[in-house]
This record gives C-alpha cells, sequence and structure tokens, in this order.
C-alpha cells in the first residue's frame, strides 16, 4: 500500500505481513495476516510513530521516502519495545543515524537490551508534551497494555490516540485503513476479540485503568499499531475492549463453550447428544474439536461465553492431553469465573473429570455436573447427555 493521509500531513506509513504464519512464535496468522502500523507526522519537526517488523523492511522505507527523506525524521517515538514494533529500528539508525528516540523510563532499558542503543534517547515522562510546530504530542503511560513499558501518544492538535497494542487486533488490511470505508468491520472485530485473548487479556486490568486514565481526552481518531483506525466511531472500539477486559471478573456473554477430544468415538458420541440438548435449550454454542482446533481460535471462544462444557475421555488415569494444553492456557490467560459441566468415557480407570475440577479450581469455574461413561454409551446414556446439555444451557440463559 502507498501512504495514507489521516489527517493534513499525519500518514499512514504501515505494512501488511501475509507471510508470517504465528504472531509471537504462538497464534496463527497465516490466513488472516496482520499488519504493523506506523506514523509520520510532518511538521516543524517530523516525528516517525512506531516502527513495524523487519519482514516488511524495504517497503516500510520506501514509503517513508515517498514523503520525506528518511534522513530528516528528527524523532521516533517507540511506544512498546516488542520487536514487531521495533524490528526495522537497526536498519533505521543506519540510514538515518541522528533521530532521537523517545521512549518512557522502563522503554531505555529494554531499548539497550533488545537493541543495544544508548545514544541519542531521550526519556519521556508520563504526560510530557513536545511541540513539534502546529501539531503537538503528550505522551501517556500505559504499563502492561502489554508489556510494563508500554505508553500511548496523543496529538492535541488533531484528537489523535496512538494507541500502540490497546485496542488493536489481528488481520491484514484489505484495501483500506478506515472503520467508515471498511465493508469487513465483523471480520476485524472478531479477529479484535481473538487478538484480545491471546494477547492482552492476561492484563485486562491495566486495560480498564489505561481507559480510565485516558476517558477525559477529547479523542476524534484512535491509531492502533495493528488493525483498523477507528475515525468514524473510536468509541465503538473503546467499548469493546472495555467490554472484553471487565469478562476477567464479571460475567461474560450467556453463550457455552463445548470442548471436546475422543480417542475412538465414545466421548464423541457423547458431544453429539450434549450438543442436541443445547440446541434445545436455545443457547448460543461454539464447538471445538481440541486436537483439530489451534488453542488461539479456542481462546476467544473461552473469553466471550460464561458457559463452558468439557467432554474428553481418560487417559492413562488422568485427561486427554490434548485438553490438558487447551485448559493450561486458559489458566495462563486466567479465563476466570465460568460456570462448566463435564462429560467423558473412560475404560480401565477413570481420572479425566477429577484433573478437570483441579483445574477448574485454579481457575475458578463453578463445574456444576458431571456425567461419566464407562466404555461405550448406551441409548440410556445418550439420552441423559442430551439432558445434561439442556440443562446446562437453561442454567446459562437463566443467569442474571
Amino acid at each position: 500500500m502507498r501512504p495514507v493521509e489521516i489527517r493534513p500531513k499525519i500518514y499512514w506509513v504501515g505494512v501488511n505481513d501475509r507471510f508470517t504464519k504465528l504472531f509471537e512464535g504462538l497464534w496463527p496468522i497465516g490466513e488472516e495476516g496482520v499488519s504493523y502500523n506506523s506514523y509520520l507526522l510532518i511538521d516543524e519537526k517530523s516525528v516517525l510513530i512506531d516502527l513495524a517488523k523487519s519482514v516488511e523492511t524495504d517497503e516500510f522505507l520506501s514509503q517513508i521516502d515517498q514523503l520525506i527523506p528518511i534522513s530528516k525524521i528528527d524523532y521516533v517515538v517507540l511506544n512498546h519495545m516488542e520487536p514487531d514494533h521495533t524490528g526495522i529500528l537497526g536498519v533505521l539508525k543506519k540510514i538515518a543515524p541522528d533521530i532521537t528516540i523517545l521512549v518512557s523510563e522502563k522503554g531505555q532499558r529494554l531499548l539497550q537490551a533488545f537493541y543495544h542503543v544508548t545514544e541519542k534517547v531521550k526519556v519521556v515522562k508520563d504526560t510530557e508534551e513536545l511541540d513539534i510546530g502546529e501539531k503537538k504530542l503528550k505522551f501517556y503511560y500505559t504499563p502492561f497494555v502489554h508489556w510494563p513499558e508500554t505508553m500511548m501518544t496523543y496529538e492535541i492538535t488533531n484528537k489523535i490516540l496512538f494507541s500502540c497494542d490497546g485496542f488493536g487486533g489481528y488481520g491484514a488490511l484489505r484495501g483500506t485503513l478506515f472503520d467508515d470505508e471498511c465493508k469487513e468491520q465483523e471480520f476485524y472485530e472478531r479477529e479484535m476479540l481473538r487478538y484480545y485473548a491471546n494477547i492482552v487479556a492476561t492484563f485486562s486490568k491495566p486495560v480498564l485503568k489505561a481507559i480510565e486514565k485516558l476517558s477525559s481526552l477529547p479523542i476524534e481518531i484512535i491509531a492502533p499499531s495493528h488493525g483498523l483506525i477507528w475515525r468514524k466511531d473510536p468509541s465503538r472500539v473503546v467499548s469493546l475492549y472495555k467490554k472484553w477486559a471487565q469478562y476477567m471478573d464479571s460475567p461474560a456473554e450467556k453463550g457455552v463453550t463445548l470442548l471436546y477430544g475422543s480417542m475412538y468415538g465414545n466421548t464423541e458420541k457423547l458431544m453429539s447428544s450434549v450438543l442436541k440438548g443445547l440446541s434445545a435449550s436455545g443457547v448460543s454454542t461454539e464447538v471445538f474439536n481440541v486436537t483439530q482446533t489451534h488453542v488461539s481460535y479456542i481462546l476467544a471462544s473461552l473469553w466471550k461465553n460464561r458457559g463452558v462444557m468439557i467432554g474428553a475421555p481418560t487417559y492413562e488415569g488422568s485427561l486427554f492431553p490434548p485438553m490438558v494444553d487447551v485448559l493450561q492456557m486458559a489458566t495462563v490467560k486466567r479465563v476466570q469465573n465460568k460456570i462448566a459441566a463435564i462429560f467423558g468415557s473412560y475404560g480401565w480407570s477413570g481420572g479425566a473429570s477429577k484433573r478437570i475440577r483441579e483445574i477448574a479450581q485454579q481457575l475458578n469455574w463453578q463445574v456444576i455436573d458431571t456425567f461419566d461413561v464407562n466404555g461405550g454409551p448406551t441409548q440410556e446414556d445418550l439420552q441423559q447427555a442430551e439432558r445434561l446439555g439442556f440443562e446446562f444451557g437453561k442454567k446459562i440463559l437463566e443467569q442474571p
């Protein structure tokens, strides 16, 4: 893409990444892609806000060069030191060695650790302002959104919040940057939720603190480091992030995430009956085979739904390992305060349900029912599984 003017002499100069398969080496984006949004402000002083991963260095630098010589950039604001925001820094410093880097206090230490840069570095304080001509920047520390050094940059004159990872999401930009021009907003909001659950959810309390800290700012545009730029309705993306952050401690949506794994088909038979019951109850349900679906997608569903049904066989006296992996990641991401039910099949020994209950207790999940079957389910077992699903669905829908 070419540089895009957001406001007079304020440009998007980012790049799309459709080559990386795993974001952070963990989360699949091979189909969805991701954008690395960088912004160039041209005034008496020229400022580049955030950079990009080194995967698209040539394209990134060529976009800047279409607007001004790279050597004419005065400042680079590094809101966040993670390499998907800073990977081009080494090349940029070689081309323009006189650039001054602006970072937070903790960002200075990470800048030295990652890139061994100590000269021409200026630490900006929380709420410090920088006059660059007609435009004026103000820096707001927003720690743990999502690293401890993270800050956001606010351009006072045009009321633009350059929000770094906050309010971002997966998804390469598909021909447009802006929410009001986007015909696929549902896609981007879905990928924002997955991004939130994968990257930000652990830090939901700091997210809420940051939203409160910035609540008095008059914001006309939110320009994150990943995903759409919100200029028609910036309050939309703030409300989504606030809602998702509140799910850590407050009830989520009245839906059910049904997780299952099956070794020889017995647990899958039970799952089909459970799903039939859930459907009859009227509750919204998302189904995931944990042996086939990456946990990235499962986390997004777990985060937004208040009900969780877990169907898994016993494996060597304990829980089916792929289900262990999913629930352990839910523990890492603090997917808390859910209502759960358990079902599954066992052979010579049980143990899966016990292990699920142990993990559920760590997550403060309320397990309200368990149904275990020895061997293959009978018709009576399948009927009971259907009742289990129906009653669980009703229980979720009746929640206040």
